[in-house]
């Protein structure tokens, strides 16, 4: 299912948080919204999934604007995890799963059996299954992270939007997650911090400074080292990962900024607009 912001402009106690942004993540694609802490990259991802609404600019999931969607059909088409996820409620591990299967069931549409077996194949993926009868508030962060990947999944939706999903796993388990998620073949929208992540597992990439979009396109075409550096202020040299034959990237410090670190969204750094 598509993906589509258009010109979101979103602010928060009189502070333009993000201006102009643009998102397109076609049916089946693992897009990566990557930038600097501050950038706004979590406020992006929560006008996708309703929880924000923008005071200009449209979001479509599906063809259709999310703000004229019933939250429950909305709850259908997408399923977040989120870095502020509650942790603190007495609920186990298999109950806050079963949270995900709540979109798909009314008052004469409930088949306790078919949600079981969906709750059930949705820990097996995620590893947690051997925590089911676990309080959530008694798991570390890792553990935490992975049930609640399980209860998106058990939501059964064709977009997951994620923010900072490798946040707390091992280097293991962050890639065990990313390929889970591209052998879904939903459409993802994630957050990133991890370069080398993002050029492994990402078909395209959105890049954010200051609120504001500077780059997007395929992976390989935005993400060049002159446009990294500039944005984070950090020499990048980019190689090819010999285990993947995709790009790699090293970091350095800069022995000075530049003055004006950060393209423009006029920069001749910045791909085409997107079809």
């Amino acid at each position: 299912m598509r993906v589509e912001a258009e010109g979101v402009d979103v602010e928060i106690a009189g502070r333009t948080i993000v201006a102009g942004a643009v998102l397109r993540a076609e049916p089946g694609t693992v897009v990566g919204l990557l930038g600097p802490n501050g950038s706004g990259k979590t406020t992006l991802l929560r006008t996708v999934h309703r929880a924000l609404r923008p005071h200009a600019g449209t979001v479509h999931v599906g063809g259709d604007d999310v703000w004229r969607l019933a939250p429950r059909t909305a709850a259908r088409r997408t399923a977040v995890v989120m870095q502020d996820d509650p942790t603190d409620f007495e609920f186990t591990v298999r109950e806050v799963v079963e949270l995900g299967r709540v979109p798909h069931q009314g008052l004469l549409s409930r088949d306790p059996a078919a949600d079981a077996a969906i709750v059930a194949d949705a820990m097996l993926t995620a590893r947690v299954d051997g925590l089911a009868d676990r309080l959530v508030s008694t798991l570390s962060g890792g553990e935490r992270q992975r049930v609640f990947l399980a209860r998106a999944l058990a939501q059964s939706t064709p977009v997951l939007v994620l923010d900072e999903p490798t946040n707390h796993l091992d280097v293991r388990a962050q890639v065990e997650l990313l390929e889970l998620l591209r052998g879904l073949g939903v459409t993802v929208v994630a957050a990133l911090h991890d370069f080398n992540l993002a050029a492994a597992y990402c078909d395209d990439v959105v890049v954010m400074r200051d609120g504001r979009v500077v780059a997007h396109g395929p992976m390989a075409d935005v993400l060049v080292p002159d446009l990294v550096s500039r944005v984070y202020g950090v020499a990048v040299a980019r190689g090819t990962n010999p285990l993947t034959g995709r790009p790699s990237f090293t970091f350095a410090p800069l022995p000075q900024l530049e003055e004006n670190p950060c393209p423009s969204p006029a920069s001749p750094l910045q791909p085409s607009p997107l079809p």
